[in-house]
């Protein structure tokens, strides 16, 4: 059978047509396929944000450093998302709380307890004070107590007297007695004049027995103790009932603590007391307080506290000093009770950072809270938190930070204002820096005390202000410093005539406000500065004032509580 060969050719033409379509469509089908997943990984890196464990206000599409901290960015997703319950809240992710070392805790009510540390002082007790009055008139012929310090025994002779009041009512005595069988009143009246002066009936006795009077007679202690203060000396005529010196015998002494006024709540009548000396360090004495004074001491800023203190071994002895130590607890009563370093306050603010939680992690939100008392590591909180809600404990200033950076409210931009930092030309650093030198000097001068120094140096800041140039203060800077300006004048107005140093110190709380304002918004000054607090300034309402050292030196106070105060912030 013969083919046609124009079929055959056909065919074959066929074959091979197909071959090569179904190798090109083979290959495209594996290309797509093998293409597929490096398409779908960068559609998927155009849709992931970047953010920073520390800074999750930072944003990015695409990975890199934080251009706040310069941590490395971590993926989004990574960070336990950002779903908050309320819109000033911060979202943390794990890292970022671990990095922080935030840390937290449930808020629980708890007795009230803290350790009260005190200074005392070692004072004889008031009520053992004896005076060994003469019991006759006459003059010292031998006086047997010669120093202070010396210790009598109750019935010693300690004085022997010429008494002529005494020479006369003896020789009555003799008389009465040779008329006695006549006259037995008279001699009863004789003899109780004597025993009125203190003679022994064995004196009386002996003198009637000698038949004449004695011309000087031993005046005998009427308590044992030791000499505190002598009165007279040999050849000194005294009274009758004058004093020759005074005793006492120390087996009862009083310990007069001094308790400040933040501590005056915790002290009571009847606290027990224990407490220790310099000389017997191994040994701890206790004891109650039975006696508190009514009264500040207006200088120092305490009230005392006394403990009654047996002695009979006379170890403790008067002027000694003392540490003590109050243990204060009320289970009668609860509180709330927080951590002092869950609170940022400012000396008129407050606050906690409270954890609320989310679906993907937590979040804190600032809470203003009411202080009630101070406790040792703690606050009594009044108002702002209930029991079982979790506040932050550790890392509080980071979770403000990110706060702040996060544009939400913070402690550190809540009171924003006049806080808001202007810059400033050197020119107008230079106007301001004349007035810094004579704040400090002010300053210094009330730490010691110096009135006069004091006074003169406000009266050179006065001048010194007044020589400010204000063209030196440009466009905002410009409207700042006139709203200043203004409120300065009132301050420094009659800063001069103050006639007393606690005036002057009123006037510079206001002073030191309006520099720190100053500080905060031009920071004039390159060197550190401390921002520093006494919470007692002001009857109580607390002052700040500026320092170029971090160590407390209180001008409000003065040598008087020189180093009560804290550091608030540094201000560069």
């Amino acid at each position: 059978m013969k083919i046609n060969k124009s079929i055959i050719l056909i065919i074959i033409i066929s074959v091979i047509t197909g071959g090569i379509v179904g190798y090109f469509i083979s290959t495209s089908a594996n290309q797509e396929i093998s293409t597929s997943p490096h398409q779908h990984t960068e559609e998927e890196s155009k849709d992931q944000i970047w953010t920073c464990s520390m800074h999750p206000s930072v944003r990015q599409n695409e990975p890199g450093d934080c251009p706040i901290c310069g941590m490395d960015l971590i993926p989004l997703d990574e960070a336990d998302g950002d779903d908050v319950l309320s819109e000033d809240a911060i979202s943390m992710s794990a890292t970022a709380m671990k990095l922080a070392q935030v840390s937290t805790t449930k808020v629980e009510r708890k007795a009230v307890e803290k350790d009260i540390r005190l200074t005392a002082k070692v004072q004889e007790d008031e009520r053992l004070n004896y005076a060994q009055t003469a019991h006759f008139p006459g003059r010292v012929e031998d006086l047997r107590v010669n120093y202070v310090g010396e210790y009598v025994q109750k019935g010693q002779v300690v004085a022997v007297l010429y008494s002529p009041e005494l020479l006369t009512a003896q020789e009555e005595l003799l008389q009465a007695y040779q008329d006695k069988e006549n006259q037995p009143q008279l001699f009863e009246a004789s003899i109780e004049k004597l025993k009125n002066w203190k003679l022994t009936d064995a004196q009386i006795e002996s003198i009637i027995a000698s038949g004449k009077p004695k011309e000087q007679f031993k005046l005998r202690a009427d308590y044992s103790g030791y000499v505190t203060e002598k009165k007279v000396k040999e050849g000194d005529y005294v009274k009758l009932g004058q004093s020759l010196f005074e005793v006492n015998n120390l087996s009862r002494v009083w310990v007069l603590f001094d308790v400040y006024e933040q501590d005056i709540p915790f002290v009571k009548v009847g606290s027990e007391v224990s407490f220790t000396i310099s000389s017997f360090p191994n040994e701890e004495f206790s004891g109650k307080i039975n006696f508190i004074d009514p009264s500040l001491n207006p200088q120092s800023r305490v009230v005392k506290a006394r403990a009654e203190i047996q002695n009979l071994e006379g170890k403790l002895k008067p002027e000694m000093l003392a540490k003590g130590n109050i243990q204060f607890k009320n289970t009668s009563d609860v509180a709330v009770i927080v951590p002092k370093s869950a609170v940022m306050w400012t000396g008129k603010k407050s606050v906690v950072y409270v954890q609320e939680d989310t679906e993907k992690g937590v979040s804190f939100v600032m809470r203003n809270v009411e202080l009630g008392l101070p406790l040792n590591d703690a606050f009594v909180i009044e108002k702002g938190l209930e029991e079982g809600e979790e506040i932050a404990v550790q890392g509080v200033f980071s979770i403000d930070a990110a706060t702040q950076l996060s544009g939400k409210t913070s402690m550190m931009s809540a009171d924003k204002g006049e806080g808001d930092q202007i810059d400033i030309s050197d020119d107008a650093k230079a106007e301001l820096n004349p007035l810094y030198t004579k704040y400090f000097e002010l300053k210094d001068a009330l730490t010691e005390d110096d009135f006069e120094t004091a006074k003169a140096k406000a009266e050179e800041l006065k001048a010194v202000f007044g020589k400010i140039d204000m063209k030196a203060f440009k466009d905002d800077a410009h409207e700042k410093w006139m709203s200043y300006h203004g409120k300065m004048e009132k301050v420094l107005e009659h800063i001069h005539h103050h006639d007393n140093i606690e005036d002057l110190r009123k006037n510079f709380i206001a002073l030191s406000d309006w520099m720190i304002q100053v500080t905060e918004t031009f920071s004039p000054i390159s060197e550190t500065l401390y921002l520093q607090h006494c919470p007692m300034a002001d009857n109580d309402k607390g002052a700040d004032w500026l320092s170029k050292e971090e160590p407390i030196v209180n001008p409000y106070f003065g040598e008087s509580m020189l180093s009560c105060g804290e550091v608030k912030k540094k201000i560069n």
